[in-house]
Parts: structure tokens; C-alpha cells; sequence
């Protein structure tokens, strides 16, 4: 801890807004690795049930996504279900709506991790400049031998604040990029199942249609004969 303190302190004034953009990388990796960690764990699991129980009874279905509306593809087929009466090209519309609704969940905290990722290396940059800066000024001095504290502390201030930069962009860029994978397998997780309720739902009202002879109503997913 004593030697973590001496590093820090040789980084100069730029330690202290790097050291606070990396607890805040650090707060934000845990919400959206847990967030990914039990959203992965569940959903394709509980989707999975959902669909075969809609082929059957979309009305039971309809009623178990109700349980799982914490998840976002449960909430984007509660979202399109719910219109009354939707032909299947207007569901696919909802669903597509509901879908975009979601993405900025999804994509959450997505701005922030570029900002460190941007910002980092640049006050480490600033900090190799102002140590450079206090060496140079120590040798103007004209008597190196005086000031040899004050050359290599300047020397030191531009290493440690340069690499300290660096240390926090690269670890948020590693992470980020794994949320961002993880955001466009997503992506294609709700496409793929968003596909197959459509064709779920389209034979359900084509089979009502025919089977009526006229138009069906559709209430929540629930459908009946006009």
C-alpha cells in the first residue's frame, strides 16, 4: 500500500481525476456484468418455454411473459401482443417498435465507457507534459547537481502519469468491448425470437380467420371470434 501511495503521488495532479474515472469504469463493468451475467442465465430458457406454449395457448403464453418482464425480449412481446386486433404485418411493426424501445437499455452506459476510453490516455498525456514541463524548468536552473530531485521527480511524474492513463483506458476498452459483443449477440437473440412468435402469430390468425369465416379480434394475444 505504501508503494501504491508513492506511485500515485509521483503521478502529479492527473492521478486524481484518473483515479476517479477508474472507480467509475470499475462501478459501471460490475452493473453490466451483472446485468449480462443474469439476463444470459435466464432468457433463453424462458423464451424458449414461452413460444411452445404459444403454439398451443396463447393465452397461457401471454400470462407466463407477464412473469418474466424483466427481461427485455418478454417485455418487447408483451409490447406488440397487447394491440388489439394487429394484422401480422402490424404486429411486426410493434414488435419492431417495442424492439427499438429497448436497445438504449441494452446500450446502456455505452457513452460513458468511450468517455474514459478517450479522456484517459489524454490526462496522461497532460501529466507527461507538466512533468516534462518541471523537469525542463529544473535544468534551466543551471545547477543539475541542486536539482537532480526535481529533474527525476519531473521525469517520474511524466512516466507514472502516462502509464496510469494508458492502464485505465485499455482495462474499460477490454470490457467495453465484451458488453458490446454481448450487445449484438443480444441483438440477434431478439431478432431470431421475435421471428418466430411472428410466425406463431401469423398461423394463429390465419387459422382464426379461416375458421370464422370473417376478420379475428386479437385482446393481449388472446384471440376470439368477431
Amino acid at each position: 500500500m505504501e508503494s501504491l501511495g508513492k506511485i500515485f503521488a509521483a503521478g502529479g495532479v492527473v492521478m486524481w481525476p484518473l483515479l476517479a474515472f477508474s472507480l467509475v469504469s470499475l462501478a459501471l463493468i460490475i452493473e453490466r456484468s451483472v446485468f449480462w451475467v443474469r439476463l444470459n442465465r435466464r432468457q433463453r430458457k424462458s423464451l424458449q418455454g414461452v413460444l411452445r406454449l404459444y403454439r398451443d395457448s396463447p393465452v397461457e403464453a401471454h400470462a407466463k411473459l407477464r412473469k418474466h418482464v424483466d427481461l427485455p425480449l418478454a417485455r418487447i412481446f408483451l409490447e406488440a401482443l397487447e394491440i388489439d386486433g394487429a394484422s401480422p404485418k402490424q404486429f411486426h411493426l410493434a414488435l419492431a417498435s417495442a424492439m427499438q424501445a429497448e436497445l438504449p437499455d441494452l446500450r446502456r452506459f455505452n457513452t460513458m465507457f468511450a468517455t474514459v476510453i478517450s479522456v484517459s490516455p489524454l490526462l496522461g498525456l497532460l501529466g507527461t507534459i507538466l512533468g516534462l514541463i518541471s523537469s525542463f524548468d529544473a535544468l534551466q536552473l543551471g545547477n543539475l547537481s541542486e536539482n537532480t530531485d526535481v529533474v527525476t521527480g519531473g521525469i517520474s511524474e511524466a512516466l507514472v502519469s502516462t502509464a496510469a492513463g494508458l492502464v485505465v483506458a485499455i482495462g474499460t476498452l477490454l470490457f467495453a468491448n465484451l458488453f458490446r459483443g454481448l450487445y449484438k449477440r443480444q441483438l440477434a437473440f431478439i431478432q431470431e425470437y421475435s421471428g418466430q412468435l411472428e410466425i406463431l402469430y401469423e398461423e394463429h390468425y390465419n387459422a382464426l380467420k379461416a375458421s370464422a369465416g370473417v376478420p379475428a379480434k386479437a385482446s393481449g394475444g388472446r384471440y376470439v371470434r368477431s
